[in-house]
């Protein structure tokens, strides 16, 4: 429940954001949280810093014109919402899909502003995007699709000013074809204005792996917290994306074994453990589906439209998008024995569901920590590339793992703090709130 102090504030922001469900349900999420913060610092309420800091800086949105390999003109609609800058340059990834409109774009910034403050890195928070679908397009066609996209986006954009990185629709080839734009407008070989590059031309290892890794570092630590472990535990990994693979991967070298995976078609179950290395050759190189893998793995079974969800298991991960775990889905769980549930995504939980978790009292890590391993590792490309320097894979990963168990033990610090103790949405809306808002006290009414 929302404290009475701030029921106004909370009223004037679904008000003053008409439409936007998503955002609506973010900013409530942290709402929730908020009401002993201010009791213990009265003059945050006072300098006005949650209205604030739900007000983006700056919401820019553009036509992107384009055309497909048989001459037809598209029109499709970008977005970048600078949301806030109080720790750093705006960062925060680029999401092609059709779904995109404003209210995404901003439910996803807004989470980024947290998410980003708890890294411990001096990134501030933003989102983009187009409702553009790359799904079944040429490589010509995302081309000149993401060619259009940076001739507007650019004038925007910088290594110290807003750092975009990649999304769902959005990997190494398109930030490929939206880099190489910026330099031929700008003229300039400013590596540090996107993260997620190939590691051929900038890029850091393992970006690529980091959010799947981050989620799986964290689910171990909740784990540990409760003097448990991931050894022997059965998985649901949801997605079959870049999340949801590497998420996957790690798992398994954690000593956990991941038996079902999803994509938007159905479920794959397989009971001995998910073939990591079948699975990227099938999404990765085939950019096939899960039935793909189903059909040349033996004793797996596929489930078209199934709810990976009803398959009991130990631990849960939700990689795939916003509010696809339902109360209903977190009922079946907790009525399953599982005992740990980490966001890969961005939101995957409904508000019912987390209410199921916490309620159930089983470790639960909201996505904006459990998947900050992403953005945080896009930081340490941004270091690497300000230094003209790479660093080994083994040194990278090696600084994702503590990243990730710093913001658990934040998180998890915060939570008994301020009398929540095990909560960790509590703990992560806390932890990261006050990280931005004393700065922004600190820079005046800014």
């Amino acid at each position: 429940m929302i404290d009475e102090k701030l029921e106004g504030v909370f009223a004037e922001v679904v008000a003053r954001n008409p439409g936007e469900v998503e955002f609506h349900q973010a900013a409530r999420e942290v709402f929730e949280s908020l009401g002993p913060v201010l009791a213990k610092y009265p003059e945050l309420a006072d300098q006005k810093v949650i209205q604030r800091i739900c007000e983006p800086e700056r919401q820019i949105i553009f036509r992107v014109p384009w055309q497909d390999d048989h001459g037809e003109i598209h029109i499709n609609r970008g977005f970048r919402v600078e949301f806030n800058s109080a720790l750093g340059p705006y960062k925060g990834g680029l999401r092609f899909h059709p779904s995109v409109y404003l209210g995404i774009v901003k439910f996803l910034g807004f989470e980024q502003i947290f998410k980003n403050a708890l890294t411990g890195m001096p990134i501030g928070g933003g989102k983009g995007g187009a409702d553009f679908d790359p799904k079944g397009r040429s490589d010509s066609e995302i081309m000149r699709f993401c060619q259009s996209f940076m001739t507007e986006l650019y004038r925007h954009i910088g290594e110290h000013t807003d750092v975009p990185a990649g999304d769902i629709g959005v990997g190494t080839r398109e930030i490929g074809y939206l880099f190489g734009q910026y330099k031929r407008i700008t003229n300039r070989y400013e590596s540090g204005v996107l993260t997620g590059k190939a590691t051929t031309w900038g890029g850091a290892l393992v970006r690529t792996e980091a959010t799947g890794y981050g989620t799986a570092y964290f689910t171990r630590e909740m784990l540990h917290a409760r003097g448990d472990s991931l050894e022997g535990k059965k998985v649901l990994v949801s997605g079959s994306g870049n999340v949801a693979v590497y998420a996957i991967e790690k798992v398994h070298q954690l000593g956990g074994t991941v038996v079902a995976c999803s994509d938007s078609s159905g479920v794959v179950h397989d009971a001995k453990g998910i073939d990591v290395e079948l699975l990227k050759q099938v999404k990765e190189v085939e950019r096939g589906r899960v039935s793909d893998y189903a059909a040349r793995r033996g004793d797996a079974t596929y489930r078209e439209d199934g709810n990976i969800w009803e398959i009991p298991c130990d631990v849960a991960l939700p990689c795939a998008t916003q509010n696809e775990l339902t109360g209903r889905d977190a009922r079946t769980l907790v009525r399953n024995g599982c005992v740990a549930v980490a966001e890969g995504a961005n939101m995957p939980t409904t508000p019912e569901g987390a209410r199921v978790f916490l309620e159930a009292q089983i470790a639960f890590g909201p996505g904006k920590a459990a998947n900050a391993g992403g953005v945080a590792t896009s930081a340490l490309e941004m270091q690497q590339n300000a230094s003209r320097d790479s660093w080994t894979f083994e040194h990278t990963e090696h600084r994702l793992a503590d990243i990730m168990t710093g913001i658990h033990d934040t998180c998890h610090h915060t939570a008994e703090q301020f009398g929540a103790p095990g909560n960790y949405v509590v703990g992560a809306n806390i932890a990261g709130f006050l990280r931005v808002a004393r700065p922004m006290v600190a820079l005046g009414l800014i």
